[in-house]
């Protein structure tokens, strides 16, 4: 039984999503720079011992440079404009005067200690959040994802896998656009004609290779049953379109309620009654408009992908932590969430946040490895 369970075999795409949105709101939660790191760290164990060898399980590593940009860009913000909030100044810079009109805003000048951790902390939860979705996108087969899609969310899902499919694509393609380069040796640049040229044969194969790509990916699902059929009536258009906005009206009524403190209702177990009796409602109209819908979408499928054992285990990896997170800041101490700058405190991880990335960190090991395309179909066929 064990050893059928850990059979080469991919996850169901919604499991993988799961899992990375989950972290991606306990690091939205948090900036506590130590349990960011851990953070990154988890997802990159998993992505790099879970992935497959398609080119969107390639592109993660861009993610991660991405993550590093933000985090820079962030800190660099922070010292062109007011980087002097704090009473530890580092270095001063030649202020730039501006105009009266712009009065509030400084150019250069004093840059604090206290500013470039702001700008650090908010860096890295920006950068978190965006590797937790880049690892989503190089674990779930984006084909999948779509095969897996309610019936009424199918023209939103082709565009999502066509959009997620192209970046991993254009790491990929500028990798192979870089090595074809390198095996004909040619000439380096000197002149500003010649520089200008190895840009055009770069940046143009790269982007025409990634381009065509991804629209043949979207040709290849057409062509493979994921068309659509079927008319709706009149009365059920009305019905659909009705309780669809029904839901937007009262999923903005509930967000209203969610942000005017103090709340409006009773509160049993901190929970306001009035705020959840208009989300269930909100999202039970949305679900019932989407069933209407998608009684008229047929559409075929080949090989379903099946929940299983290890999806429900990955999802429950990743909402563990969002779970512990939530708990410190409710009964526990909120500062080791979000350590103080000012004045400043080293940040530090206790036992319960030090459990949560443990837990995060199993689907590298729980779950089945992927089914490699080098392996052949026989192994996918065996799970």
């Amino acid at each position: 039984m064990t050893r059928r369970y850990f059979l080469p075999r991919p996850l169901h795409p919604f499991a993988w999503w799961g899992y990375a949105i989950a972290l991606a709101v306990t690091a939205g939660a948090t900036s506590n720079p130590l349990l960011l790191l851990a953070i990154v760290a988890v997802v990159t164990l998993v992505t790099i011992a879970r992935r497959g060898d398609n080119p969107w399980a390639k592109g993660f590593k861009l993610y991660l440079w991405l993550g590093l940009f933000v985090v820079a860009f962030r800190v660099a913000f922070r010292v062109v404009f007011g980087g002097g909030d704090g009473p530890t100044i580092l270095f001063t810079l030649p202020e730039v005067p501006l105009p009266e009109f712009v009065r509030g805003v400084r150019l250069l000048g004093p840059v604090s200690l206290e500013s470039l951790l702001y700008g650090l902390y908010d860096g890295l939860r920006l950068a978190t959040m965006i590797i937790c979705v880049g690892a989503a996108n190089s674990l779930a087969n984006p084909k999948r994802l779509l095969a897996a899609l309610p019936s009424a969310l199918y023209e939103l899902g082709t565009i999502l896998v066509v959009s997620f499919s192209v970046f991993p694509q254009l790491g990929d393609s500028f990798t192979r656009v870089l090595r074809v380069r390198r095996l004909r040796r040619s000439r380096e640049a000197r002149t500003r004609r010649q520089r200008l040229g190895v840009v055009e044969t770069i940046i143009v194969p790269v982007l025409s290779d990634a381009l065509e790509r991804s629209v043949a990916l979207a040709a290849s699902m057409e062509v493979r049953g994921y068309g659509r059929g079927g008319v709706a009536t009149a009365r059920e258009r009305a019905l659909s379109s009705g309780a669809g906005l029904a839901g937007v009206a009262v999923l903005a009524v509930w967000s209203y309620f969610l942000l005017a403190r103090p709340g409006i209702g009773p509160t049993v177990l901190r929970t306001n009654l009035v705020e959840l009796g208009l989300l269930l409602v909100g999202i039970g109209l949305i679900v019932l408009a989407m069933r209407v819908i998608g009684r008229h979408v047929r559409r075929t499928r080949y090989r379903r992908d099946r929940w299983r054992v290890a999806e429900t285990l990955t999802l429950v990896c990743g909402l563990v932590p969002a779970a512990i997170v939530e708990y410190v800041r409710s009964y526990g101490d909120p500062s080791v969430l979000h350590p103080s700058i000012t004045p400043l405190v080293w940040p530090a991880l206790d036992p319960l946040l030090l459990a949560a990335v443990a837990v995060a960190a199993l689907p590298a090991f729980i779950t089945p490895p992927p089914a490699l395309s080098t392996a052949g179909p026989a192994l996918e066929g065996l799970s």
